[in-house]
C-alpha cells in the first residue's frame, strides 16, 4: 500500500517521473511501474537508431536531453556517423560520461574505427584510456599501430598469439602475416598452428592457415579439402612409403585426425598401418588425437592409444580427456601422471588439483592428498564441495554477513551506472541493463556488492541478485547466492512430485536464475527452460488437455510441467539426481549411454560426461542443491553423498525410450 502511494504521489509532482525520485519514494520496491512519456520516447529513440534515421532521432534528442538515460542518445547519433565523426566531438562525449559503461562502448568502437582506417595517432590517444582489456581486434589494431612506428618489440608480443589465435578476427592478419615474412616463424611452426587448429575443428581457418607454408609443403585447395571433409581414401591411396615427403605426412595425420572424430578405431587402424613412414613426434600426435576423441566416446581403449603417444606435448583439452579416460577406468597412476605433467596454469584449475589429490591418496600418499585438497576445500563450487568432503568437513554456508544498512544501500542506490541499470531493466531491455549493472559493479566491496544484491532482489531482479552476490570476497550472504523465490508455488509443486525441492531449486538455479520469462537461444522457455515439445509432451503425458505454448512462461504452468518432467526422467533413470540433472539437460537417452560398464562414482560419471555445457550443468545443479539442502535444513551437508553411484549400464541405453 505504500508502495502505491508513493507512486502516485511522484506521479502527481511530474509527467516524466525520474528513477531516482521512485527508488527514493518507494525504497527499492519492484520495478512494475508505468512507463512514462520520456520512456516512450526513449524506446522510440532507439528503434530510430536501429532503422539509421538520423532524423528522426534528432527530434528526439532534443526532447530527451534530460532524461537519464540521454548518454545512450548521443551515443547512438555519433554512432551513425562516427565514420564522419570529428575526433574533438568524440573526446568530449567521453569527457562527459567518464567511467561509464557507454563511454567505454565508444571508446571501443572509436579505437575499431580509428584502427581500420590506420589512423594510428588518433588510435593512439584513446588506447590507453580503456578500462577493461581490449578486445582481440583491438589487442591487434594496437600491435600495428606499434609495427608502424617501428616498435622493435611488438613482434615478440605478438609470437604467443600464433599458437593460441586460431581463428583471428581480421585485424590479426597482418600481425600474423608480419611473423611470417620476418620469419620469426618458420615451416615447423605454421604446421603446428594447423595441427592445432584441426584439434579446435577450425577446419576453414587451418585450409587458411595452409597458404603461409613454403611452395614444396604447400597442398593445394582441393586436397587441403578432402583431408578436412573424407580423408581416408586418400590415405589409403599413399604410397608404401611416403616418409620424405613432408607435406603427405603431415597431411597423414591431419586426415588421422578427421577419422578419429567418427571413428575412432578406423583411425588407430590407418595409423598403424602408415607408422613406418611417420616421425615419433608425428606418430605421438596422432595418437593422443585418436585417445582424445575415444576418451571422450567413452571406449575402454582411450588410455592404451594415449600411451601410445608417448611424451608428446598435450594440449590442455587432450590433457585434461586422458585424465578422463583415465578416471573412467580407475587408472590412478595415469591420472597423477597427467595432471603433474599439465601446464602450471590449468593444473591449478580446481578440477585437476582435485583429482591429484585423489590420485595421491589412491596411491597411499595421504598426506599430500590431503595438502592438495586443502588448496580448494570451503571454495563454493563442485571440487571445492569434494575437497571438503574428503577431509571430512561438512558443508554449510559461511557465517552471514549483516545486512546492508540503509546507508549502504542509497550510497549504492545513488551511483549512475546502478541507477541507469535499474532503469533499463523497467524498460525491459534486459541486456542493455546487464551490461550496465555488471559494468557499475567493478570495484565493488563486499559491503557495495551486498548492498547491490539486496537492491536487485527488492526489484525482483533474482539473476542480478545472485550474480552480485556471488562476487564478494570476505563477507557472505548466502541466502542471497541461493535465492528461493516462488516459494508457494515451487515447493507446492516439488511435494506433489515427490521431489526434492533443494535439487529442484538447484536446477532452476541453473537453469534461468529464477527469470520467468527467460528464453534460450535454442528456444526453451520460462522459469525451468522447457523446449517447446518436451512442454508439449509432458502436457500430454499429465493429462493437461488444456495447455498451449502461450502459456509456457506462466509460473505455475512452467512448474507444473517442469517438475513433472523431473519426476519422469528421475523414475526412469534409477531414481538418481546426477543421471536426472544429466537427462533434464541433454535427454535421458543421453544421460543413459554414458553410464559405465561398471559402476561409476557420481563424481567421476559427472567429470566424464561428453558435452563440455552439460558436464559444468550437472556439477554446477548438484553443487547448488547442497547449498539449498544447507539453507533450508540448517543442517551441514555433503555433496558426495547426493552424488552417490551410478549403477553400470544395462545394456538397453541405445534403444529407443518414450522420454523426449
Amino acid at each position: 500500500m505504500k508502495f502505491r502511494h508513493a507512486l502516485r504521489y511522484a506521479f502527481r509532482r511530474s509527467a516524466q517521473v525520474t528513477l531516482p525520485i521512485i527508488l527514493s519514494a518507494c525504497f527499492l520496491a519492484p520495478l512494475s511501474v508505468l512507463a512514462s512519456g520520456a520512456d516512450e520516447q526513449f524506446l522510440a529513440a532507439r528503434s530510430a537508431a536501429r532503422n539509421g534515421d538520423k532524423v528522426r532521432l534528432e527530434q528526439l534528442a532534443a526532447t530527451l536531453q534530460n532524461y537519464e538515460l540521454a548518454s545512450y542518445v548521443d551515443y547512438w547519433q555519433l554512432l551513425l556517423d562516427l565514420k564522419e565523426a570529428d575526433p574533438a566531438t568524440v573526446a568530449a562525449f567521453l569527457d562527459r560520461n567518464p567511467n561509464s559503461y557507454v563511454a567505454e562502448k565508444l571508446r571501443t568502437d572509436w579505437l575499431r574505427q580509428t584502427g581500420k582506417q590506420q589512423e594510428w595517432a588518433a588510435f593512439d590517444r584513446e588506447f590507453p584510456s580503456l578500462l577493461q582489456p581490449p578486445p582481440q581486434d583491438i589487442a591487434c589494431y594496437s600491435l600495428q599501430s606499434r609495427r608502424a612506428q617501428g616498435d622493435p618489440r611488438t613482434l615478440d608480443d605478438a609470437l604467443p598469439l600464433w599458437l593460441t589465435l586460431l581463428e583471428p578476427p581480421e585485424p590479426c592478419y597482418p600481425v600474423l602475416e608480419a611473423l611470417i615474412l620476418e620469419k620469426r616463424v618458420l615451416a615447423d611452426a605454421v604446421w603446428a598452428r594447423i595441427r592445432n587448429q584441426f584439434e579446435a575443428n577450425k577446419t576453414t581457418a587451418a585450409a587458411y592457415s595452409m597458404n603461409y607454408l613454403p611452395p614444396s609443403q604447400t597442398p593445394d585447395k582441393s586436397l587441403a579439402q578432402t583431408i578436412i571433409g573424407a580423408p581416408l581414401p586418400w590415405l589409403i591411396r599413399l604410397p608404401s612409403d611416403f616418409s620424405g615427403n613432408r607435406m603427405q605426412r603431415q597431411l597423414a595425420i591431419l586426415g588421422i585426425q578427421r577419422i578419429a572424430r567418427n571413428d575412432p578405431r578406423m583411425a588407430a587402424q590407418q595409423l598403424q598401418r602408415i607408422a613406418s613412414s611417420l616421425s615419433e613426434e608425428e606418430q605421438g600426435w596422432a595418437w593422443t588425437q585418436i585417445g582424445r576423441q575415444a576418451a571422450q566416446d567413452h571406449m575402454p581403449e582411450a588410455i592404451e592409444w594415449y600411451r601410445k603417444g608417448g611424451d608428446t606435448p598435450l594440449s590442455d583439452d587432450v590433457a585434461e580427456w586422458k585424465v578422463r579416460a583415465a578416471l573412467r577406468v580407475q587408472d590412478w597412476g595415469a591420472v597423477r601422471s597427467t595432471i603433474e605433467a599439465m601446464a602450471p596454469e590449468l593444473a591449478a584449475q580446481t578440477a585437476w588439483v582435485y583429482w591429484l589429490g585423489r590420485a595421491y591418496r589412491a596411491g597411499g600418499r595421504l598426506a599430500e592428498a590431503d595438502a592438495q585438497f586443502a588448496k580448494i576445500a570451503g571454495q563454493p563450487d563442485f571440487y571445492g564441495n569434494l575437497a571438503s568432503d574428503d577431509l571430512g568437513q561438512p558443508i554449510a554456508p559461511p557465517p552471514q554477513a549483516s545486512p546492508p544498512s540503509r546507508e549502504e544501500l542509497a550510497a549504492v542506490q545513488a551511483k549512475p551506472g546502478v541507477q541507469r541499470a535499474l532503469l533499463f531493466f523497467r524498460l525491459n531491455l534486459r541486456s542493455e541493463a546487464v551490461r550496465e549493472w555488471n559494468w557499475s559493479l567493478r570495484g565493488m566491496s563486499d559491503r557495495e556488492l551486498l548492498s547491490a544484491s539486496t537492491i536487485a532482489l527488492r526489484a525482483d531482479i533474482y539473476d542480478r541478485a545472485i550474480a552480485t552476490a556471488d562476487r564478494t570476497r570476505e563477507e557472505h550472504d548466502y541466502s542471497l547466492r541461493y535465492l528461493a523465490p516462488f516459494g508457494d508455488q515451487v515447493r507446492p509443486a516439488a511435494r506433489n512430485q515427490a521431489l526434492d525441492d533443494a535439487w529442484v531449486y538447484g536446477l532452476m538455479r541453473q537453469e534461468s536464475r529464477f527469470v520467468s520469462n527467460a528464453r534460450s537461444g535454442a528456444g526453451a522457455s520460462g522459469l525451468m527452460q522447457l523446449m517447446p515439445a518436451t512442454a508439449k509432451w509432458v502436457a500430454g503425458k499429465i493429462g493437461l488437455k488444456s495447455y498451449h505454448q502461450g502459456q509456457v512462461n506462466d509460473t505455475e504452468t512452467n512448474l507444473l510441467l517442469g517438475t513433472s518432467y523431473m519426476r519422469l526422467v528421475l523414475e526412469d533413470l534409477d531414481n538418481h539426481p546426477v543421471l536426472a540433472s544429466a537427462a533434464y539437460n541433454a535427454g535421458p537417452g543421453r544421460a543413459r549411454r554414458w553410464r559405465a560398464d561398471v559402476a561409476l562414482e557420481g563424481a567421476i560419471y559427472a567429470e566424464t560426461i561428453p558435452f563440455s555445457e552439460t558436464r559444468d550443468y550437472v556439477k554446477k545443479v548438484m553443487s547448488n542443491s547442497v547449498y539449498y539442502s544447507a539453507l533450508f535444513d540448517g543442517r551441514p551437508q555433503t555433496l558426495k553423498n547426493r552424488l552417490g553411484v551410478i549403477a553400470p549400464r544395462t545394456g538397453g541405453e541405445a534403444k529407443g525410450r518414450e522420454l523426449p
